[in-house]
């Protein structure tokens, strides 16, 4: 698919799961079109690029490998999303990227992310938790976050942090899924 095909196409993406599971199958059949997409995905003041966002995510879960050839583009470009119909689906595979490279086995995600790539998720996921964002992409970065902590040390003590200063004023599912993650981190 071209980038005008595919961008034209995605004007018919609604939030239905049906609709965005048959714009994903689209793109894996023809993987050559990430690149597009993710072109269109990081023009983050365009609503289309939401919408490219939730493809992205339906294609991370059913084939992440695809995602692994344009990574260096997705890391640089995610801290700039802001909108929140975009930030929850990307902060999504940021923890489906971070789940897979920590895996005990051996994996392609330890292949494809470098030490500079952790380090951009790093920083993203740190924003979107301590910035006003909606409940699912805090919950995201705090399991990435607290996966990275693996690798850097100094991450596990700035969430613990975060969490216990934030804690009283989040909503239940914030106070729900920060437990959960401070209970892991003692």
């Amino acid at each position: 698919m071209t980038y005008l095909e595919l961008y034209n196409a995605l004007n018919y993406v609604d939030h239905s799961r049906t609709k965005r599971m048959e714009m994903s199958n689209l793109v894996l059949n023809d993987p050559s079109s990430i690149a597009p997409l993710m072109e269109i995905a990081f023009q983050v003041d365009d609503p289309v690029s939401c919408k490219a966002c939730w493809v992205l995510e339906f294609t991370a879960k059913k084939h992440l490998g695809y995602l692994f050839p344009s990574m260096d583009i997705f890391v640089l470009n995610i801290g700039s999303v802001h909108l929140d119909p975009a930030v929850r689906p990307v902060a999504k595979i940021c923890e489906i990227l971070m789940k897979s490279y920590f895996q005990l086995k051996e994996n392609k995600t330890r292949d494809a992310l470098h030490e500079q790539h952790l380090e951009s998720i790093t920083s993203a996921c740190f924003d979107w938790l301590i910035g006003d964002h909606k409940v699912a992409a805090q919950a995201y970065s705090m399991t990435s976050l607290l996966l990275l902590g693996r690798k850097f040390s100094w991450i596990h003590p700035e969430l613990r942090m975060i969490l216990e200063q934030n804690y009283q004023n989040g909503s239940a599912a914030y106070k729900a899924r920060a437990r959960m993650t401070l209970a892991k981190l003692r």
